[in-house]
């Protein structure tokens, strides 16, 4: 069978290129060994070319910044079948503003919305920690503020079954899997974060209840396929970002991991795949696709 991944970072946004390109070598490595002819584009114009390949396959992934994954993912679902979250779902966690208006309506901790003071200004669809800061001023045009919590950075990495779109063939009402609980390294920079990769697996005293927490926003934000769920762990557990799609994660995962990733990602959007994961020794991963097993 034909796979098409499609990443869009590797020839068209040279600061997360790197990332892009380890994330693609992870997950094209993984297809491979499980027997599939994998497809990429090749940096001409991303949009007609996954849509010319998209037609020769028999499945598809994008992996694309936020802003831009809804209407790529859109087009994969129009041509062949879509490994990954639906694309009104990614539509709506690109969305930081409204997915924490989501989450906290659900009783879901998230950082609360602040216009005065010093607070966390992100972008409403950034991607990453671009342009996040640390700052006393207004919002500008295009941003919102939350409040700053002090704790530990972490993430969840979870794959989802299938829960819309050909739901008659494919839904079975199987929970998340949780693959790993990584840490997040972020640093604070005259006022700017840094996102400088991470470790995993990690451990931490609430561990269950920082995965039960990303489940259960993934959840109510209908997520499916592979999702990364970013939190800070202080008083509570707060939700600051949910990426429907491949994260920097992924790729230390794929050393630490016994099972094939794309055997998961696959077996998931048919409502199918183990209840869990084995994971031995430990990687640490930065954003220019180095990874070091300890």
């Amino acid at each position: 069978m034909k796979v098409l991944l499609a990443e869009y970072a590797v020839f068209h946004d040279p600061h997360l290129a790197p990332e892009g390109e380890a994330m693609l070598r992870v997950l094209s490595g993984s297809f491979e060994r499980c027997g599939y002819d994998v497809v990429t584009p090749e940096g001409q114009n991303f949009e007609d070319e996954i849509r010319h390949l998209a037609a020769a396959c028999d499945m598809g992934l994008v992996i694309a910044p936020d802003h831009l994954l809804a209407r790529y993912t859109r087009i994969i679902e129009e041509t062949t079948y879509n490994l990954g979250c639906g694309s009104m779902n990614v539509a709506l966690c690109a969305n930081k503003q409204r997915t924490a208006a989501v989450l906290a309506a659900h009783g879901i901790p998230v950082p609360a919305e602040q216009t005065d003071g010093m607070k966390v200004i992100k972008e409403i669809r950034g991607c990453g920690t671009q342009n996040i800061r640390l700052s006393d001023s207004r919002p500008g045009p295009g941003e919102f503020g939350q409040a700053y919590i002090e704790g530990v950075h972490l993430s969840v990495s979870l794959i989802g079954s299938r829960v819309v779109g050909e739901s008659c063939l494919y839904f079975t009402g199987k929970e998340m899997l949780p693959l790993a609980l990584n840490r997040q390294h972020i640093s604070i920079e005259d006022g700017m974060f840094h996102y400088r990769g991470g470790e995993t697996p990690a451990d931490h005293p609430q561990k269950d209840e920082i995965i039960r927490t990303a489940v259960s926003a993934a959840t109510v934000l209908g997520c499916q396929g592979y999702v990364g769920v970013d939190v800070i762990v202080g008083d509570r557990v707060y939700i600051v970002d949910v990426n429907p799609r491949i994260t920097t994660s992924i790729a230390g995962i794929d050393v630490v991991m016994q099972e094939e990733i794309a055997d998961l990602i696959v077996s998931a959007s048919h409502g199918k795949g183990p209840d869990s994961v084995h994971l031995t020794g430990h990687a640490t991963y930065d954003t220019h696709g180095k990874v070091t097993r300890a």
